[in-house]
């Protein structure tokens, strides 16, 4: 396995239309991989809500929680 040094080294050798290119590249697989990852939540999600997991909440608590979540430092 090469470590990021070596991967930012042999990339910073490759021409900037290149490296643009990885760029865009890797941007779009991040994308993917967020959008399986949101994907598999939801059927999570889903699933307990049919195994009756859930719990009812007003709509203000889930908007408090979920803006407690976006400022928490687990978040980023």
């Amino acid at each position: 396995m090469i470590t990021l040094d070596q991967a930012l080294d042999t990339v910073s050798q490759l021409p900037a239309e290149q490296r643009e290119m990885l760029e865009q590249i890797l941007h779009r697989r991040r994308i993917e991989e967020q959008r399986r990852e949101l994907a598999q939540n939801a059927r999570e999600s889903i699933q307990a809500f049919h195994d009756g997991q859930g719990r009812p909440q007003s709509a203000e608590a889930v908007i408090a929680e979920l803006r407690a979540s976006l400022q928490s430092p687990a978040a980023e």
